[in-house]
């Protein structure tokens, strides 16, 4: 069952100019089957206008729309609809630096980065593997980090810091900064749990 949010996601996304929303949300369109192609976390996805569905060939893709569904169809869909025609700026900004940001600390919120640093503090190996298999890209940044792109455009990156004898592992979370130009701070929330959860 659509929720009245998806509902009106879909309604509006139907309403937009195709070639606006390829252009600023840097996806494809086929006139013929009226839908989008979205790539997202190694997987290609195709958002059917008419039949209001989001479906992926990939089995890869299609069991992240039906473990993470929840995350994912929703802020897909949005993510259609505001991002803009601009570029990552290189700058990468924490969640409470986001204006609003504090809701990531707050309640059922809570990123469940204790649970990544728990599964990967002292298997860097495994966390790379899984990376991989959802196209991250190692980035310099702790002892260990990765980018992933849940949305063409809103990258996400995972620092781990490995376990020691002094220090417990922990695990941080990094938009680029351009990420509060494209989307209101509920479709991030979804997108940064969603980064963390396939990893988990």
């Amino acid at each position: 069952m659509v929720s009245p949010g998806e509902e009106k996601a879909w309604e509006i996304l139907k309403g937009l100019h195709p070639e606006d929303v390829c252009r600023n949300a840097a996806v494809t369109f086929s006139k013929r089957k009226r839908q989008y192609t979205v790539k997202s976390l190694c997987s290609e996805f195709s958002v059917l206008l008419d039949k209001k569905l989001i479906r992926s060939n990939d089995p890869t893709g299609e069991f992240l729309i039906k473990k993470h569904g929840y995350f994912f169809i929703h802020s897909c869909l949005w993510y259609l609809i505001f991002a803009k025609n601009i570029p990552c700026t290189g700058k990468l900004v924490t969640p409470a630096d986001i204006k609003g940001g504090d809701i990531f600390f707050r309640g059922s919120h809570v990123l469940p980065l204790q649970n990544l640093a728990k599964k990967y503090g002292d298997d860097q190996e495994s966390f790379m593997k899984r990376s991989k298999e959802l196209c991250g890209e190692k980035v310099p940044y702790g002892d260990i980090a990765v980018q992933l792109f849940p949305m063409p455009k809103i990258p996400v990156i995972l620092i781990l810091w490995l376990k020691s004898e002094e220090f417990a592992a922990r695990a941080d979370l990094l938009f680029d900064s351009s990420c509060e130009l494209h989307l209101p701070l509920d479709i991030l929330w979804s997108l940064a749990m969603l980064g963390v959860l396939v990893l988990l």
